[in-house]
Order: structure tokens, then sequence, then C-alpha cells
């Protein structure tokens, strides 16, 4: 398995204005998420809650998918790899900063024709750990809408195709899928090439889901956005109940993206309101100090300044509708090329792993 970066979803297109409207989903929801970025992989936080917002409304009885599940700490990715090579140059302080980052479970990101070999030698390494890797399938035609990450299977063939290798390498095999960061929102908001592509996509991750729900010891979640792309909720959930939704374990929250915990579990709460109680995770990788604010244009996604770490990942959030929070992103990996120093999508870039990790 590939230690460098994997390609990595840039596609979202965060809005200062949306500022506004998560403030005010956040103080009428009445959420207060604090950040403890030093508990242990895998558990909670401080406190009998964990890490996550109080649970308000029930708890034991509608437990989630990953409850009990210990998270897979990949010892071969690329921070691991940079904490070695700095220590062998006496970097100790700057690979004790990095470890923050090396010492969690993160996903893998599976981007290419040639993802199954590396997802089934995953789930296998994980699962003889006794713990569940998080896998991110991210090969959907026209990813990322010609965007930083543009690419993707040749055309629907191709990717059905696809995602049964996929699924066939994790048979028998334990493993937590998010499925497709971006294309339901990106159906929404029409950047795909027409009508036919947004019903092929729907069609599409209909297969996907439906294709690795089958398999009993996998877990899938699909993407959902984030509370500042589609803000409004009925509209999300229209397209993720198109897109299979109600076959999945639930949906995904600010993939790669930087907004607060508090406004992902409102607008996850809304969206599970709309949803049937649908459960969801959330991607805590990067928005400890919440989304920039540096005004309009790409830096609000692409590898904003003034980051840092989210919440540890865990399962124990302390609310009943949220399964995890998770590092969907990898930390340290660049969103794209959109300053002169920044390396492309995907590309592990040291320089920003310092300075959110610290």
């Amino acid at each position: 398995m590939p230690t460098h970066a994997q390609p990595s979803r840039t596609g979202r297109r965060a809005r200062l204005s949306a500022a506004v409207a998560t403030a005010a989903m956040v103080l009428g929801a009445g959420l207060l998420v604090a950040g403890h970025r030093d508990a242990p992989a895998g558990t909670a936080g401080p406190g009998p809650g964990g890490t996550g917002t109080p649970d308000t409304a029930g708890g034991a009885a509608d437990a989630g998918a990953l409850t009990g599940r210990a998270l897979y700490v990949d010892p071969t990715g690329a921070a691991a790899e940079q904490v070695r090579a700095w220590e062998a140059v006496g970097r100790t302080a700057d690979a004790e900063v990095v470890r923050r980052i090396a010492g969690r479970p993160v996903a893998t990101w599976f981007a290419d024709d040639v993802s199954a070999t590396r997802a089934g030698r995953l789930a296998a390494d994980a699962n003889r750990a006794g713990q569940v890797p998080v896998l991110t399938l991210y090969f959907i035609p026209e990813r990322d809408c010609a965007g930083q990450s543009a690419g993707g299977a040749a055309d629907g063939a191709a990717y059905r195709a696809w995602v049964q290798s996929i699924a066939a390498a994790l048979r028998d095999r334990q493993a937590v899928v998010v499925l497709e960061p971006d294309a339901v929102a990106q159906a929404v908001q029409g950047c795909l090439s027409g009508p036919a592509a947004v019903l092929e996509r729907y069609a599409l991750l209909r297969h996907a889901v439906t294709t690795l729900r089958a398999i009993p010891g996998v877990v899938v979640y699909l993407d959902a956005g984030n509370p500042s792309w589609i803000r409004e909720p009925d509209r999300m959930a229209t397209a993720l109940r198109r897109a299979g939704v109600a076959r999945a374990h639930g949906f995904a929250l600010n993939v790669a993206n930087f907004e607060t915990t508090a406004a992902n579990v409102a607008y996850g709460t809304a969206l599970s309101g709309l949803l049937g109680g649908a459960h969801f995770v959330v991607d805590t990788s990067r928005n400890g100090n919440g989304p920039a604010q540096i005004g309009a244009g790409d830096r609000h996604w692409c590898n904003p300044p003034g980051r840092r770490l989210g919440e540890a990942p865990t399962t124990r959030t302390g609310h009943r509708l949220v399964d995890a929070y998770l590092w969907i992103k990898r930390p340290g990996e660049s969103d794209g090329a959109c300053t002169d120093d920044a390396p492309p999508a995907g590309v592990w870039w040291p320089e920003y792993a310092l300075e959110l990790a610290r």
C-alpha cells in the first residue's frame, strides 16, 4: 500500500456569507462542542459525555453502527514516515508535533483504478490489529467538476466495475467507507455536464451504496457536504434520498472542510430529522479553529492559513445521532496548488502539517 498521499477531495465551495446562517443554526440548537485533541485515539475525551455535544434525546437505545469499534491507526502513513524521517536527522521537536497526526486514526483515500488491492490489504492489516480502517472512495465520473481534484472513472460502466472490485476486496473484512466526497452536493450545485450526468450520478451512488452495504462487515456513510455549501437541509435531504442514503448506515459531513463541529452537528441533526433519524459522522480533522475568515475565493477551502487539528477521532461522541468524529481528510495533505508554494491536491505537505498540529 502506498505511503504517499492519496488524491484528496477539494471541490467544496464554502462562502463567507454562510457564516451568518451557520451561526444562527448553532445558536438555535444551543450546542457547544469543546475540542479535546489529546484524547486517546478512538476513545472519548474528558468527562462521561466524551468529546461531543450532550445527548439530550436518548442514547443506548439508538446506538450507531460504529459503537464499540476501534479505529485503525496506520503505521505506514505519510505523517508516520515524516516523523521517522525527521527523527533520523535530529528534528525531534518537529517530529513530536507531527506525531499528533501520525498517532491518530485517519482515512485512506482510494481514487484510482488500481485501488482494490490496496483496499483489501489495508482492511486485512487493520482487522488483524483488532481495528477497523476508514476508507474514502473517490472515483465517481466527473469528480470535483474539473476542480483541483478533477478525475474519476472514465464512465459509469467503469465506475460500477470499480465499486465491484472494491467490494470483492473487502469481502469478509470489517471497514468504514465514506462514499464519494462532494458527489451529492455537486449534483445539487449544478456543476455537472448536464441533466443526464446528474441522473447517472445518483444512479451510480445508489449502486455503490447497495453493493458495499451488502458486505456484512462494511459500514457505509454517503457524503453530504457541509453546512456552508448546500445551506438548505431539505434540498440536501432530497438529493441524499435520490443517492440511496436509506440503504446506507448514514451520511458524512465536513469532509476536508473546516466548519465547526457544532455547526455540523446542528446541520446534521436537521438533515437527520428529514431522513427518518439517519445517523452521521463528522470530519473534525482540521476544524479546530473553524473556517477561515479571509475574504472570498478559494482560500476558504484551499489550504487556508491559521487552521488547526480538530477533535480526536472517536466513536464516543456523546450525541445519539453522531456515530463518530473522524479524520477523513488526512491533515497535512494539500487541498490543491492554489498558492505558489502549495503542492497539488492530495500531496503530503510537511509545512502545512506542522502548522495544523501546532
